[in-house]
């Protein structure tokens, strides 16, 4: 599968996820997708909640490697 058809598939999945987080105050932007690894930033209420990296990992992660089996792994975008 083609790179951007790949990204075009994760920016889905995020949009359908959204949802969810904004009904909890929070949000969830993609930044990118480079060597098999999608790198997103939490924001509002998920950015600093204490369970982000349940949220990011059994959550967003596990959704989205499920969907798209070339994906690895789901991080946080540091700046």
């Amino acid at each position: 599968m083609k790179e951007i058809d790949t990204q075009s598939k994760i920016i889905s999945l995020i949009d359908k996820m959204r949802p969810f987080l904004v009904s909890d105050g929070g949000n969830i932007e993609f930044v990118k997708y480079e060597d098999n690894i999608v790198y997103v930033k939490m924001m509002g209420a998920c950015a600093d909640c204490a369970l982000i990296d349940v949220t990011l990992k059994e959550g967003i992660e596990e959704i989205i490697v499920s969907e798209i089996p070339e994906v690895k792994e789901v991080r946080l975008y540091e700046e």
